[in-house]
């Protein structure tokens, strides 16, 4: 889900309104049981949140004294469910009167996911299973995984090590192999 709202999520804990990412997990127990109803095939009751408010840290993410914000929760593998609903709730549970605030929403189901971007199948943002094996044998098992078979062109997103959640790091890595290969002759300003 992405927002625009007139004002900062008004949060009760104050920290987390200097946070750009903010996890809304509740209880260990309530995070476990979102996760049993997912691995089920089951859309959680009270899914686990991961909430990201870019324009606390970056103006420049909304028009003068506005912000922005986006959340997702884990489906079961392409759902068509929508969770606005449940997400909306728990955001208003930990920041009453978040839903006052909303300019306007976009959402996305995870099949819809799929159709905005085809390597999101199923919905699936990560680029597929994580494991701990997976973690570093993907795409392919290869000391560098990031290279392809066409000079000069590498991979990197979340199908590549260290995976999803990590955001830019995929891209840091590949930069520095591509440095590498080139035999250390890339400099800090990307030339």
């Amino acid at each position: 889900m992405d927002w625009a709202l007139k004002a900062p999520i008004p949060w009760k804990a104050h920290v987390c309104w200097k946070a750009g990412t903010v996890h809304l997990g509740c209880s260990l127990e309530e995070i476990a049981a979102s996760i049993r109803d997912v691995s089920a095939g089951k859309v959680s009751s009270s899914p686990y949140i991961v909430l990201a408010q870019q324009s606390l840290l970056d103006p420049s993410r909304a028009p003068a004294g506005k912000h922005t914000a986006w959340a997702y929760c884990h489906v079961p593998h392409g759902s068509t469910a929508d969770v606005s609903e449940l997400i909306e709730s728990k955001i208003e549970r930990y920041a009453p009167g978040f839903r006052e605030e909303i300019l306007a929403r976009n959402t996305l189901t995870a099949v819809a996911m799929e159709q905005y971007n085809a390597n999101y199948v199923g919905g699936d943002i990560n680029g597929g299973l994580q494991d701990l094996r997976q973690l570093y044998t993907r795409p392919i098992a290869s000391l560098h995984p990031y290279r392809t078979s066409v000079k000069n062109i590498y991979l990197c997103s979340s199908s590549t090590p260290p995976g999803g959640g990590v955001h830019g790091l995929c891209g840091y890595y590949a930069v520095q192999d591509l440095c590498r290969q080139r035999k250390g002759s890339c400099s800090r300003n990307g030339t």
